[in-house]
């Protein structure tokens, strides 16, 4: 039959077997062949689209830096005679100029200020002696380009070199990084710290029934409050650590206390999303500020003006009219917990940490964003501003870092203190505090960063280790004590060794090698 004529015919011819990874790759082969036409293949790159695509990229990322200022050539021209006798004139060697003294936030528009790398004055936080290494690639690239004119230096005579040699000197103290050929650069090291006396345990002051969750100092320096998971506010006497007086009326934790140093009042905010005026004359709620979509985290008021600023849960800061309770403006733009909020009557007059790991400086006036500084990695938590110069750190379980006002040019990390810091606070002595959530407080030199000192105070009996924790610190008016609030529920206060001398306490210091971050 023509089934048995087929089956006959086929086991005569052998079919020719191939092994299974030759198979796939034909199959593979006529599938490519059958789809992959013409209409599959990538568009042809369009020149002029290519173009304006890069330009975009280009301003976007480089915008602040695409023009590089350089030195003006007619000045910089210095006659020198050859061996001939000839005038030659030096050609002038560009000096790479950074957009900042200090890197600044990303995105930061050149102004006529900010164009010359000028090495820091000596006034306020530029103090700080950092000589920032430049980095490994800009060192080989201007190692390679001076090969020629190392060259041409040689071959033209000793006066010539002399005088290239001390104008690249100049150059360098001027801040432009030049072939590290011709100078002997220094390793940045850390200016030697100011000596601060240690400071100890002077009191423990307990009565509240839950975690301490915010402390304030009144102006005239004779009492204290503090606001607490019990949801109470205790209002204690500085000097005895007595209590004079409680007020209720949250119903959650108060997260945070201010009093106000223009008019009889005590502000509160609370886990309740509640923001509370009380008149201390009365001790009663005399105002509410409506308008928090969720817990409010902290407060500050503004030193000049009668406006509060809270921050909340929602993401938002809100600025409020004291006496009118209207929401002047709120102030949006993290996208995550707004943690802790500063004031200060200089320009910008809010600041705020959040939880989405940046700190935004605003403008008041518009209610708006004045800049973003983004290189925290982690949650900032605490802010602290410092009482006489115009600068401020800011606190974040990766580091602790310095800034400068008014951009947020970036100082210095004070790196070491590896927890959770909740709370920061700085004296005019510049003694910075930073406490964290597992119980230590850290104390740091403002200027160097150097970290003097670190206190684990004991829980108190009764409470367990695991409940050491530091949720705000502050100092008083006299910036001779320093009162902690802590997890144990108590509150701890503490007071400079008068005891100690540099002698006694010497400065554990030497002048290491930074390995300092540029961001």
């Amino acid at each position: 039959s023509y089934f048995h004529y087929w089956d006959e015919r086929y086991s005569r011819t052998d079919v020719q077997k191939h092994s299974v990874h030759t198979l796939v790759f034909r199959s593979l082969k006529r599938t490519h062949d059958m789809f992959v036409a013409d209409h599959a293949k990538p568009v042809v790159l369009d020149d002029t689209s290519h173009k304006v695509k890069m330009a975009a990229k280009l301003r976007a990322d480089y915008g602040a830096i695409l023009h590089m200022p350089v030195l003006k050539e007619g000045k910089d021209r210095t006659p020198v005679s050859d061996l001939h006798g000839n005038k030659n004139y030096a050609q002038p060697e560009y000096m790479i100029t950074g957009t900042h003294a200090y890197p600044s936030g990303p995105g930061v528009a050149l102004t006529a200020d900010t164009q010359m790398h000028r090495n820091p004055s000596e006034g306020g936080v530029h103090a700080l002696a950092l000589a920032l290494p430049p980095s490994q690639a800009r060192l080989d690239a201007s190692r390679t380009a001076a090969g020629v004119a190392d060259i041409h230096r040689a071959a033209g005579g000793a006066e010539r070199s002399h005088a290239s040699h001390s104008h690249a000197m100049s150059l360098l103290e001027g801040g432009g990084t030049k072939n590290s050929s011709l100078v002997v650069r220094k390793a940045p090291t850390m200016p030697k710290p100011q000596w601060h006396a240690p400071w100890k345990l002077f009191r423990v002051i307990s009565g509240h029934l839950g975690w301490v969750r915010s402390i304030a100092v009144e102006p005239g320096n004779q009492w204290f409050v503090t606001g607490a998971g019990d949801r109470t506010i205790k209002i204690w006497d500085l000097a005895s650590g007595k209590l004079k007086l409680s007020l209720t009326g949250h119903i959650s934790t108060v997260r945070g206390v201010a009093v106000s140093t223009r008019s009889p009042y005590l502000f509160s905010c609370g886990e309740d999303k509640q923001v509370k005026c009380w008149d201390l004359e009365y001790n009663k709620v005399i105002r509410h500020y409506h308008g928090h979509l969720s817990a409010v985290y902290d407060l500050d008021l503004h030193p000049t003006i009668d406006v509060l600023v809270t921050c909340s849960r929602d993401a938002t800061a809100r600025v409020w009219d004291i006496r009118s309770k209207a929401n002047v403006h709120t102030l949006s733009g993290h996208t995550n917990t707004v943690a802790t909020v500063r004031c200060q009557a200089a320009e910008p007059q809010i600041i705020t940490g959040s939880h989405d790991s940046t700190i935004r400086l605003w403008d008041l006036i518009a209610g708006k964003t004045r800049a973003t500084l983004t290189n925290h990695k982690k949650s900032v938590r605490a802010l602290a501003l410092h009482p006489r110069q115009y600068t401020f750190a800011s606190g974040s379980a990766d580091n602790i870092k310095q800034w400068t006002f008014p951009d947020g040019n970036f100082i210095q990390n004070l790196s070491g203190h590896n927890a959770i810091i909740n709370a920061m606070a700085v004296n005019s002595d510049g003694v910075l505090v930073s406490g964290a959530d597992n119980g230590t407080i850290h104390l740091w030199d403002w200027r160097t960063g150097y970290n003097f000192q670190r206190i684990h105070a004991a829980v108190q009996p009764g409470s367990l280790d695991s409940e050491s924790g530091i949720f705000a610190c502050v100092f008083d008016n006299s910036e001779s004590r320093l009162i902690t609030a802590e997890a144990d529920k108590t509150i701890k206060v503490y007071k400079e060794d008068d005891t100690a001398t540099e002698e006694s306490h010497p400065i554990n210091w030497k002048p290491e090698i930074l390995k300092r971050k540029r961001f």
